[in-house]
């Protein structure tokens, strides 16, 4: 076999794996391949305590993880001051409890959407609140930098829309 149809037959399969190479290159590069990306939250809210019935309340944020990485939720501080404690809901057949945890898992390319009946960050001793009022937040995790966001606050009878 000559030199140019050997040229010809094997130009083609290198041609791509370079192409590969080069754009896996530029994948990794840009934080596609199994580096943390820094998670994503917008807006959450709080629940309003009800009158007399509690001395703690709760606040609930949607946190997305854009990068393959698993993060963790560790901590949260509001402008108030305080404790702040990062909740679970354990379910056990039809009943459950809740029980205080260390962190809440942000999956990598998932989220972790607190709700009143999943998972939640519990406020001990709020001060007076109104509905409508918006308050400020700063959520510490495992591995992305802290993130300041607003919750407005709303009766039990509202969710966020």
């Amino acid at each position: 076999m000559r030199a140019s149809e050997r040229l010809k037959t094997v130009a083609p399969p290198v041609g791509a794996a370079l192409l590969a190479l080069v754009l896996l290159t530029g994948w990794t590069a840009v934080g596609g391949a199994g580096r943390a990306r820094p998670v994503e939250a917008g807006p959450g809210w709080v629940l309003l305590p009800t009158a007399g019935a509690s001395s703690a309340t709760a606040a609930f944020f949607t946190i997305r993880n854009p990068g393959d990485v698993p993060d963790e939720l560790t901590g949260a501080a509001w402008e108030f001051g305080g404790r702040i404690t990062p909740k679970r809901h354990l379910h056990q057949g039809a009943a459950g409890r809740w029980e205080p945890v260390a962190a809440l898992p942000v999956p990598g390319g998932g989220e972790l959407r607190m709700t009143p009946e999943d998972a939640d960050l519990v406020i001990a001793d709020p001060p007076p609140l109104r509905a409508g009022q918006w308050v400020e937040f700063t959520l510490t995790f495992r591995h992305s930098p802290p993130l300041r966001l607003g919750a407005q606050v709303l009766p039990a009878t509202e969710r966020p829309r």
